[in-house]
């Protein structure tokens, strides 16, 4: 008996991860591990189960991932999103071209250039928007003055913050918290 790696799209945060767990345990597959983006599962799979899967993940918003190269921007993805919502590690001296080249064994050029061409846009935009959707979350909260917000996120200054995110918003983040404007976006709409 073999186990079967899944590779899915969309899973976003912890609440994606119970629901993909609960959908395939519900199929009657043994869940052996998961985590934003994939799930090990302790049986090999026929065609008809993976068409299963396939259709119950897209009925909750997945999408079962085949080729390697969506497996590729998936991987992006999931590591941009960990390191900006869900508190993984942030090293000072981290470089996040290079973190990416080691987590996913690809040289940086090669999956900059991948990105852009499947997704339209470069993976530095794609985090500016990670951000700043990171950001509208902790004005919103309240808890945090605009200087904390920048720092957390990593930017060089509560400047560099309000001016990315005056371009993405077309608000500034004092107007966008007094306003309380709540135009937040799916993550994995972005």
């Amino acid at each position: 008996m073999g186990k079967t790696v899944l590779h899915i799209r969309n899973m976003v945060c912890d609440r994606c991860i119970k629901a993909v767990n609960n959908e395939l345990t519900e199929l009657g597959f043994t869940v052996s591990r998961i985590e934003l983006g994939e799930a090990v599962i302790e049986e090999e799979l026929e065609n008809k189960d993976v068409e299963e899967i396939r259709k119950v993940l897209a009925e909750n918003g997945f999408e079962l991932i085949d080729d390697k190269k969506s497996w590729i921007i998936n991987g992006i993805k999931t590591l941009i999103i960990e390191y900006i919502h869900h508190d993984r590690e942030k090293p000072e001296y981290l470089n996040f071209s290079d973190f990416l080249s080691s987590e996913l064994g690809y040289d940086y050029s090669y999956l900059s250039h991948l990105f852009s061409s499947v997704e339209g846009k470069t993976i530095e935009k794609y985090m500016i928007l990670q951000k700043i959707e990171k950001a509208k979350e902790l004005l919103v909260y309240d808890e945090l003055t605009i200087n904390e917000i920048s720092y957390q996120l990593g930017y060089s200054s509560a400047q560099h913050l309000s001016r990315q995110f005056k371009e993405v918003t077309g608000l500034t983040p004092s107007h966008y918290k007094q306003v309380k404007e709540k135009k937040r976006k799916s993550l994995d709409l972005l």
